[in-house]
């Protein structure tokens, strides 16, 4: 679950931990902690508003209806500012086709980043030993997201990750330059058992 704080309530957090002797916050102090390691305005700030998450919730909770409807899970969502980004494998051909057609006729989508699969169970099979299980792309999305954690410079609460089962990366959300998006993607890159990775970043300051 992500924690949403204000920017009042970070600043009182910041002057709890700062020595007694610290003189108040100046222009230039903020600019040390926005690129210092790892701060609590990386990790409890995201850029944007309630109505802006809301909206993203409410079409998430709709492609999850238009999966339910199918009886189907296989396919994931992640969502930025009504970006969405759609992963899955499907052996079924008609599902597939079903659950495009209800995603896209979900109202409220801005982009839709479309990288579903039709694969069938033969070709799946002849391919089982490169592909990823859904215990390790489980795994290696949680790698990837702690590494953007721990990484210095890079707001991960404005970024979302998705694996897919055969190791590409897919990253999408909202940077503050340039300079953070190539950190964030090569970091990604540079994580243990990562493909390919595709960048759906935005850069807006």
């Amino acid at each position: 679950m992500r924690i949403f704080l204000s920017t009042v309530f970070v600043a009182a957090i910041v002057s709890l931990f700062a020595p007694p002797s610290v003189p108040p916050a100046s222009a230039g102090l903020l600019d040390d902690i926005l690129i210092a390691p790892k701060t609590l305005i990386d990790r409890a700030i995201e850029a944007r508003s309630s109505s802006d998450i809301f909206k993203d919730n409410e079409i998430v909770v709709k492609v999850n209806v238009v999966m339910a409807d199918l009886g189907t899970i296989k396919a994931s969502t992640e969502i930025y500012e009504q970006r969405l980004l759609v992963t899955g494998l499907f052996d079924d051909v008609q599902l597939f086709e079903e659950f495009l057609a209800g995603v896209e006729a979900v109202e409220g989508i801005k982009e839709l980043y479309w990288h579903v699969q039709y694969m069938s169970e033969a070709d799946q099979e002849a391919r089982e030993a490169e592909m990823l299980d859904w215990v390790d792309a489980l795994e290696l999305d949680a790698s990837v997201g702690i590494r953007l954690i721990e990484t210095a410079g890079i707001a991960d609460v404005n970024l979302r990750v998705a694996v897919d089962a055969f190791s590409n990366v897919y990253l999408i959300g909202r940077a503050r330059s340039e300079e953070e998006m190539r950190k964030a993607v090569q970091v990604s890159g540079e994580t243990e058992g990562a493909g390919v990775v595709i960048n759906y970043i935005e850069v807006r300051p």
